[in-house]
């Protein structure tokens, strides 16, 4: 596929799954009206995120409900899918040497089945109680091309987002339930420092990476949490293309991927351009 119309979701999801799956019919029509091919939902579509970052509770009453990979609510999604390729997020059960664990997860669908899984690595602030860490990075092949898989804190990170373009990932997903400050409230939301790390991350790893990212977001209010919606995808120069703002919506861009990320790395490349042996990956004893 030479020109792929990408989409990232900004949208309210909460607890109630059954009510999120005949949510979705809207979300994936609308969608399809725009000829989308990837559609990005962010994080905790299926369940809703945690209602407290920094306690977020150790009864399973107060987490979102987990579902499981192979489960009806993925089975829904692939169905809806079709031949558009699909990221969505989700609280994830699985059992691990006879334990019964959960992940913040992204799966990657379409309507042939799962593509790409993703478990959330970077675990901030009490999240930890509630779920356990992903181990790794990884690129996959899909209809749309070579991609890979953030979850929102991943972000933070320069090395994640370079460890997929590394495996050769052209677009990354990144799915959100990125909220407002918790520790630094503001009244403003264009003063929220959330709000603009939110934005600075998404630029800077499409940037550093020359790649594109879609990132998605959850909107409006779970528990203590405010999120921040700003969906938006974002070319390899770093330049937000397409963007929802703090509302629900879909931010559309349409492009020829690898033909744009070969044009951005033909004079300046940063993948093939770096000096390994200059670089401290460990922090000094």
């Amino acid at each position: 596929m030479s020109t792929v119309t990408m989409a990232a979701v900004a949208a309210h999801f909460g607890r109630d799954v059954e009510r999120t799956l005949a949510k979705l019919p809207g979300i994936f029509a609308q969608a399809r009206e725009r000829g989308v091919d990837l559609l990005v939902l962010p994080d905790a579509t299926i369940g809703g995120y945690l209602g407290d970052l920094r306690h977020p509770g150790g009864e399973e009453s107060d987490l979102p409900p987990a579902v499981a990979l192979d489960g009806p609510e993925i089975a829904a999604v692939i169905a809806l899918a079709g031949d558009m390729t699909v990221c969505v997020g989700l609280s994830e059960r699985s059992h691990i040497a006879g334990e019964t664990v959960r992940f913040n997860t992204a799966v990657c669908v379409d309507g042939d089945g799962v593509l790409g899984v993703h478990r959330k690595v970077h675990l901030p602030l009490g999240e930890s109680e509630a779920y356990r860490a992903g181990e790794t990075f990884e690129a996959f092949d899909t209809p749309v091309g070579r991609m890979g898989m953030l979850i929102d804190f991943d972000k933070t990170f320069p090395e994640a987002a370079r460890t997929l373009a590394l495996d050769g990932a052209e677009v990354i997903a990144c799915l959100s339930a990125w909220p407002a400050s918790v520790t630094d409230r503001s009244d403003r939301m264009r003063n929220d420092r959330q709000a603009h790390l939110f934005d600075l991350y998404d630029c800077a790893r499409a940037a550093e990476n020359q790649v594109y990212l879609v990132s998605s977001n959850q909107t409006g209010v779970l528990g203590g949490l405010r999120f921040l919606g700003q969906a938006k995808v974002v070319d390899p120069a770093g330049e937000i293309v397409a963007k929802t703002w703090a509302k629900g919506g879909l931010a559309i861009a349409e492009a020829d991927v690898h033909a744009a990320v070969a044009r951005a790395r033909r004079s300046l490349d940063h993948i093939h351009q770096r000096a390994e042996h200059a670089y401290r990956l460990t922090t000094r004893a």
